[in-house]
């Protein structure tokens, strides 16, 4: 894949990842490695996950990714404080040598996920290197980039995949030698994943794992957000420098495959009577029967059919498919191919939020909530609505990035996702 960059750079083959001095907790000086970590910032479901991550150790890693103050400048200010304090205490630590880190996460059910962190060059998506497909909102691109100056640190990896031959070759042969060393750290989370890391520093191993990922493009799984914020504060220092480079987990799904999941809406202001009420006969509403499992599972069996959501916010759940012909033609855009027209997360938000509910995509009236169980207790205790989605195919996802097709904001949730507080990268090391 040959991808032409500026024309005082020389042209690049696929995915450049460096190595770097890692940042990591010192195991002596926290109470254990897994009262420290956290989800990434977006997943972290606020108030009470946010408590629940800050009680859990004074040095959990959510107040650097979550800092909490009056205002947004305080907030980062507070951020950085308590990284050069971490630092200047002994909390955190610099590897003594740059290196690339195998990362491994496990669950109960025997899932295995392994992959490869490191500082990855970065490329607009012009290049073909490293390929979005989700839209991402300014606003938040602009908090996590004000978070990242006021720190000068990447603070938590990006999750990327891409697509390797399947075979233990190349980075995959390095990911496995290095498995079966003693790792680094080595905890389990509260959620049944086991994590554990190791340090590749041999000259050989990262050779190997560099000259196999220069012929790979890779798909942003998780972190848009950050991804576009890598982009802004690149163009805002004079190249060469290491705000060139990301921090990213890379996984080859070929022989790692990732879940899929969901992510779900929460209309703060729309009642739920109100917004069944606002469909009138433009989609077909059922009542179906509940606990959460057995709603979602009629969920999933209408969304074999077509565009398919469950409601919930009354006690009960109701199950809404079958949208007009008429209305979709009228409201969403023809000029994107049909595996984008149809997408639940198009119809979602360009024929319900914008034409049927008519509400406005911004935090004020509208929150993103990975766990299905917290969307539907936040709006039965709020009096919103819960709005939850199904997964869309990963496949559908590359399909439409390959074409430089971006979906709707928050349409995916990939998985599972890297631990944030297991190694950090400061941009002055």
């Amino acid at each position: 894949m040959n991808t032409a960059g500026p024309a005082d750079v020389p042209a690049r083959m696929g995915l450049d990842l460096t190595p770097f001095r890692g940042l990591r907790y010192d195991p002596d000086r926290v109470g254990s490695l897994s009262a420290v970590t956290s989800p990434p910032y977006d997943v972290v479901v606020r108030p009470d996950g946010l408590l629940h991550l800050e009680s859990a150790d004074p040095h959990n890693i959510v107040r650097l990714i979550l800092p909490q103050d009056g205002t947004p400048t305080a907030r980062n200010q507070q951020a950085a404080d308590t990284l050069d304090l971490w630092l200047s205490e002994g909390i955190l630590t610099t590897d003594t040598e740059p290196g690339l880190y195998v990362y491994e996460q496990r669950a109960d059910d025997g899932m295995l996920q392994r992959g490869i962190i490191g500082a990855l060059r970065l490329s607009e998506p012009s290049d073909g290197v490293v390929l979005p497909h989700e839209d991402v909102m300014p606003h938040v691109v602009a908090d996590r980039a004000d978070l990242m100056r006021a720190t000068s640190a990447n603070l938590e990896p990006l999750l990327l995949t891409y697509r390797g031959n399947g075979t233990a070759s190349g980075t995959t042969a390095v990911i496995e030698r290095a498995a079966h060393r003693p790792p680094l750290l080595s905890t389990t989370t509260e959620d049944g994943f086991s994590h554990r890391l190791w340090a590749v520093t041999d000259p050989a191993d990262m050779s190997e794992i560099q000259t196999d990922l220069s012929c790979h493009q890779a798909l942003i799984a998780d972190g848009h957000h950050r991804w576009a914020t890598y982009l802004r504060l690149r163009a805002e220092h004079p190249s060469p420098s290491p705000w060139d480079f990301g921090l990213v987990l890379l996984v080859d799904t070929a022989r790692y495959p990732l879940r899929v999941r969901a992510i779900h809406r929460l209309l703060h202001r729309l009642p739920l009577a109100d917004a069944l009420a606002a469909l009138g006969d433009s989609f077909r509403v059922r009542q179906v029967d509940g606990p959460l499992p057995e709603a979602l599972e009629a969920l999933s069996a209408a969304a074999t059919e077509g565009n398919a959501y469950l409601l919930a916010g009354d006690g009960a759940f109701h199950l809404v498919d079958r949208p007009s012909p008429d209305l979709l033609a009228r409201t969403i855009p023809a000029d994107r191919p049909e595996a984008w027209r149809t997408l639940d997360a198009t119809v979602l938000h360009a024929t319900l939020l914008d034409h049927v509910w008519r509400i406005p995509d911004v935090p004020e009236h509208i929150a993103y909530i990975h766990d299905t169980a917290a969307t539907v207790a936040k709006a039965e205790r709020d009096g919103g609505t819960a709005v939850l989605m199904h997964p869309v195919r990963e496949e559908v996802v590359r399909d439409l990035a390959g074409q430089g097709i971006t979906m709707p904001r928050k349409s995916t949730s990939f998985g599972p996702k890297p631990a944030s507080g297991l190694v950090l990268r400061a941009l002055g090391l």
